[in-house]
């Protein structure tokens, strides 16, 4: 559809968007006030609850590293415009960035077989909500455009999973329901994202070597809980006999070595738990939780001498959907401190109370000292199998390396159910209860999680919804007992609100099978899924007689909400109402996957699956009312860069590990420069044998942070406060904040760099 044919559809999307951007506004977390405190900082490393699971007659050396593969890693900066954009994953448009917490980055992983360098595949690992349909079309354009050596990827074998961090900038999806809070589509955003990825690849691919995969598993118990358990319960009572918790608790690692210098190059971990640490009210971009493990995990690597320089730690996504990382559980946040209702998360018959609490939540930090802490209990497990990887991994052997890509069109994908009946999926929708939240970001009005058949809400929201769509009855039946709120699969004004078209992945590397998830699994989703590729790869023999290892990665590729059971769908909590297409998408996910599953074999002579229609590229048709920078000026008599507000002094006062210091500076819109590969803040070290300044901390640090304010919108005035949390540790001595910024001129749009610096100040 081109801008000319949209410009009819224009007016009648607008009042659209106004109707949906009230209704899908209601679901964020409210605005918090939990008391300060910064525990983050005085975390004990203790791995008592995170267990390496000892395979038997199991281990990794030199005897018995018998298959070389084709390995790289890359890690690039994805950062996009971290002000005045609204963040991605809670839908508030209320949540928009005014600062950096940490760095948001890429991280690829390239597996080839090195016999054959054509079969290979790339499994990225992004700082985001999710994968995305444009994301990934521009990914694969810039690929194609790099030359003959990076033809070898493409649909086929290219995974773009997101850690789903619901703090970082939005306004890069592909289907305009995401994009309504965000007020559309911001192209900086998307091409941040875009670029930094395929510079990870790049540096991946540019890297590649022969070397070693092995892989363990260990049980992290502290890290994530069930926020549905109401829903989970419905499963069956044999089935859930089969599981000691109702999430899973194992974190898998795969371990990639260099062959020729025995030093380690990257991990490559699997664990499920929400990125929602940090609170719906937080606006400071951040990886998350996943962010935090990936960046400690980095850091504690390069004091090895066993490890290679540019080392490279992935922490995605598994079966996320009913996880949270506040383990404490959710409990009414109206002087009650009564738990939430079980069945519905409400608390005296309200849903706007129910708050889930991380570990530190009542600090008043929006969620950062909790995320830290769910952070490095995923490092200290991680680390603690890695440590072990010797002793208690499994080598990845036979040569092969495999991987298979498919669209389906799911609004009527008809298949075979499990019971021997024929049934079919249907167009997107999303129910009742997805407008009511979940624990970790409740919804408003009157929502409800646990909402099946007639809705209990106001017959208001049924006149909304017809307003932008009323669903047939086929449509009806077809996702019976949801209650359907937005027939999101049958809008495609101004262009499609959600995707139908969906992809199917499956990787292989020696006995490792990766399901490439586009929905957000449940936890006995996610378990049905894996149990069913594992059962058909050991009857196929797919992994040449050794035991398969099944992982599931993702959100991925595309973003198509949830994937729950049939019996969690019927309860209709929030997990249920967001499965998009009725209540066989699991089924039908499983179904797709194990018929193109001896694909994946060693020896395979099959056709390969269909490719399948194309869903649409919407990144040239979106709409965008996000206004850009007019310009940036400075107050009277002031320079950009100028100390408004300093350090304490040397002379005067001392600082010490625990303590923070600010220093505020004039400033420029951050969205001037993002500053990619660099940094916006720093902190500066002075040497003492030569006297110069060396950089020590930057935005890639959790302790450092980057706050920019608006103090006059007609005259174009703003802020800087750059704040440090000294850490415990922190070498003694004379230290300075530097910020890097760039200005907009009124006329010309010219943007000029500047810097600003603090005065000097000591730590004893």
């Amino acid at each position: 559809m081109t801008r000319l044919h949209l410009a009819a559809a224009i007016t009648t999307a607008t009042f659209a968007l106004l109707l949906v951007l009230h209704l899908v506004s209601t679901f964020g977390l409210p605005r918090l006030d939990f008391l300060q405190l910064r525990g983050y900082r005085s975390i004990v490393d203790s791995y008592e609850y995170q267990r390496p699971i000892t395979p038997p007659s199991k281990g990794v050396n030199a005897a018995n590293r018998q298959t070389q593969y084709l390995l790289g890693v890359g890690k690039a900066d994805i950062t996009g415009p971290i002000v005045e954009i609204n963040m991605m994953g809670y839908a508030d448009p209320k949540q928009v960035g005014s600062g950096l917490r940490q760095r948001l980055y890429s991280r690829a992983f390239i597996v080839g077989d090195t016999e054959d360098p054509k079969d290979r595949f790339i499994y990225l690992v992004l700082d985001t909500q999710s994968g995305d349909t444009a994301i990934r079309y521009g990914v694969l354009e810039a690929l194609a455009k790099l030359g003959d050596d990076y033809l070898v990827y493409t649909q086929k074998n290219v995974a773009i999973t997101g850690t789903h961090s619901h703090s970082g900038p939005g306004a890069w999806l592909n289907y305009l329901l995401p994009q309504i809070t965000s007020k559309g589509f911001d192209m900086q955003s998307y091409q941040a994202i875009v670029d930094g990825a395929v510079l990870s690849i790049r540096r991946a691919h540019e890297t590649l070597r022969p070397g070693y995969l092995s892989i363990g598993s260990t049980d992290i118990q502290d890290a994530n809980i069930n926020r549905s358990p109401y829903a989970y319960l419905a499963n069956p009572v044999w089935e859930r006999a089969k599981y000691k918790d109702d999430v899973d608790k194992t974190l898998t690692l795969l371990r990639f070595t260099d062959a020729q210098q025995g030093k380690d190059i990257g991990i490559l971990t699997w664990f499920p738990v929400h990125g929602t640490s940090m609170l719906g009210n937080n606006t400071l971009i951040s990886g998350d939780n996943k962010g935090v493990a990936a960046s400690l995990f980095e850091d504690a690597a390069r004091s090895r001498d066993d490890v290679d320089g540019s080392f490279v730690a992935g922490f995605s996504q598994a079966n996320v959907g009913d996880t949270s990382p506040n383990v404490l559980g959710a409990y009414c946040e109206d002087g009650s401190g009564a738990m939430c209702r079980f069945n519905d998360s409400t608390c005296a018959g309200r849903n706007e109370p129910c708050h889930g609490r991380g570990p530190m939540f009542r600090e008043k930090d929006q969620g950062a000292s909790s995320c830290y802490h769910i952070g490095r209990r995923q490092f200290a497990g991680a680390k603690g199998l890695y440590d072990t990887m010797d002793t208690v991994g499994t080598p990845i052997k036979t040569r092969a390396v495999k991987s298979l890509h498919s669209f389906q069109d799911l609004s009527s994908f008809f298949f075979v159910h499990p019971n021997g009946s024929t049934v079919h999926t249907c167009p997107a929708a999303l129910g009742y209860s997805f407008a009511a939240g979940t624990t970790d970001g409740p919804g408003a009005f009157d929502f409800k999680q646990n909402d099946p058949g007639k809705p209990k809400a106001n017959p208001l929201w049924a006149v909304v919804s017809g307003a932008l769509r009323k669903p047939s009855e086929e449509q009806k039946q077809c996702h019976s007992p949801k209650p359907i709120l937005l027939d999101v699969g049958e809008i495609d004004k101004p262009y499609p609100w959600t995707p139908n078209i969906v992809d199917v992945q499956l990787f292989r590397v020696g006995q490792l099978i990766i399901i490439v998830s586009p929905g957000e699994a449940t936890t006995m989703a996610g378990r049905r899924w894996k149990e069913a590729i594992h059962k058909n790869a050991k009857a196929l023999d797919i992994a040449d007689g050794e035991e398969p290892v099944v992982v599931l990665g993702g959100p991925a590729n595309s973003y198509t909400h949830y994937i729950a059971t049939e019996e969690e769908y019927a309860i209709q909590r929030y997990e249920g109402a967001s499965t998009l297409y009725g209540a066989h998408t699991l089924n039908a996910h499983i179904n797709l996957t194990t018929s193109y599953l001896p694909y994946l074999a060693t020896d395979a002579t099959i056709s390969p699956p269909p490719t399948g229609p194309s869903p649409p590229n919407n990144v040239n048709v979106s709409l965008s009312f996000i206004t850009g920078v007019a310009f940036d000026r400075t107050p009277f008599f002031k320079s950009f860069g100028d100390v408004l507000s300093d350090v304490n002094p040397t002379t005067t006062s001392y600082y010490s590990p625990g303590q923070t210091v600010s220093v505020t500076f004039v400033g420029a819109n951050p969205r001037n420069d993002l500053r990619l590969e660099d940094t916006y803040a720093a902190v500066e070290q002075q040497q003492l044998s030569n006297g110069i300044w060396k950089r020590v901390r930057d935005d890639a640090d959790w302790s450092l942070i980057f706050n920019w304010k608006r103090t006059n919108s007609v005259l174009g005035t703003s802020e800087v406060r750059i704040t440090w949390e000294i850490e415990d540790g922190v070498e003694r001595g004379r230290y300075r904040i530097r910020y890097y910024g760039a200005s907009k001129a009124a006329v010309s749009g010219n943007i000029s760099p500047f810097e600003g610096v603090s005065g000097d100040f000591r730590i004893v």
